[in-house]
């Protein structure tokens, strides 16, 4: 595989990277590199081809997740992530025609949005029970060891594995740390969120550790009907039959750590999904069914036009949440700039969220979100010094002027 490596393969995963991305530890960044790329890619084949090429640290930083929580992002030097985004590549033709219909994540051709069309599409008949599961910092606790003993399945050219093997994340005697401030670890295990091979080795851990196992062991050992969708480490389970739902969440926290993970147990349930029938009544017939997240969407059985029952997917109310809280934070940090740059950049905030949660039944959360949002830019302009007060019709006249995009349906076919 490794003749494969080529200058005109290290050319097409230069340009596959994106050109805005935070420079590593060596601050060079994609525009800087690209002044002289035929030079600088010559150079970078003639390290790898004489075995010379050494990745260099990997630079830690620390995103916000949700309120008291941070989720780490590895940033690699640029050439690092020009020799992994053509291992990626190489190992991409490989693993693909390995990799499951349900698997969605980090895949050409496949997108969050074509995982929930599918879950949607797949649970509306036959499927009573939803297992919707959480693994516990995935990433974090992926097993090195045991990551490279699923690749040696498939890649058998040393070459290809030694090089894998200098990356942080895939091997405890690995070659370049991780610098945490001002601290360089060597962890012995978990991969860094932000290199360009991680989704991949990511997808191939978790195609041993869960989708192998569902697909040869969880249907033949079930009754009824059993469907998965996958998207990274995010995935729901749906079942016919109480019986199956409830063996597979035994089976699961066992399964995953015989491979050194975890199931999150408290946000790990079983949800009664069954469908409403015609005329339901919450007084007469029960409760109404239970609903589930999955991809940033909660999952619910609504009302048809007709008076039936249909999948429906709306905003969970943990993402609009941080969507306003982060809107209001820039609101608060950008108040003194002129307002046509606050409003370019808040139209294009707002266009960004509907471009993803813009599916249908879901316009009542994005007017939500509009709202809070209109509301954040009037509370904090009207804390400019020397401003006389913003009242609502100030406002409204202000938004004639800068009117920011209302909600729209993105997605119409998801």
């Amino acid at each position: 595989m490794a003749h494969h490596l080529d200058e005109a393969l290290l050319e097409r995963a230069f340009w596959s990277l994106n050109p805005r991305s935070s420079p590593g530890i060596d601050r060079r960044t994609w525009r800087d590199y690209r002044g002289d790329l035929a030079t600088h890619l010559e150079d970078l084949h003639a390290r790898l081809v004489g075995g010379t090429y050494r990745p260099q640290v990997v630079v830690r930083r620390w995103i916000p997740k949700s309120p008291g929580k941070f989720r780490p992002l590895g940033i690699p030097a640029l050439e690092d992530k020009i020799v992994q985004a053509a291992v990626a590549l190489l190992l991409a033709q490989i693993y693909e025609q390995d990799f499951y219909d349900f698997s969605y994540g980090f895949r050409r051709g496949r997108s969050c949005h074509d995982a929930l069309h599918a879950a949607r599409q797949g649970m509306l008949w036959g499927i009573g029970w939803v297992i919707d599961c959480d693994v516990k910092a995935f990433f974090d606790n992926l097993g090195h060891d045991q990551l490279l003993t699923f690749l040696r399945k498939r890649i058998k050219d040393g070459r290809i594995l030694a090089l894998i093997e200098m990356w942080p994340g895939t091997d405890r005697r690995l070659v370049a740390g991780i610098m945490d401030g001002k601290d360089l670890v060597f962890p012995e295990k978990g991969s860094p969120q932000g290199s360009a091979i991680s989704p991949l080795l990511a997808n191939v851990y978790l195609h041993e550790v869960l989708d192998t196992w569902f697909e040869e062991v969880v249907k033949a050992h079930c009754d009824g009907k059993v469907v998965m969708y996958r998207y990274a480490d995010d995935f729901v389970i749906g079942c016919e039959l109480q019986s199956d739902a409830e063996k597979i969440m035994r089976a699961l926290p066992k399964r995953f750590a015989k491979y050194g993970l975890q199931i999150n147990e408290e946000k790990t349930r079983l949800v009664d999904f069954r469908r409403p029938r015609w005329g339901f009544d919450p007084q007469r017939d029960g409760p109404k069914p239970e609903t589930f997240t999955f991809l940033g969407f909660t999952i619910y059985w609504g009302k048809t036009w007709k008076g039936g029952y249909t999948i429906k997917r709306k905003t969970e109310t943990k993402r609009m949440i941080r969507t306003v809280r982060n809107i209001w934070q820039w609101c608060r940090d950008h108040r003194h700039e002129p307002l046509e740059e606050q409003y370019a950049i808040l139209c294009a905030k707002l266009r960004g969220h509907y471009q993803y949660y813009g599916v249908r039944c879901n316009s009542r959360c994005m007017e939500w979100v509009l709202d809070r949002v209109k509301r954040a830019w009037r509370y904090w302009l009207n804390r400019r010094g020397g401003r006389k007060k913003l009242s609502w019709s100030t406002l409204e006249r202000l938004l004639a002027a800068f009117r920011l995009p209302a909600p729209k349906i993105m997605q119409p076919s998801v």
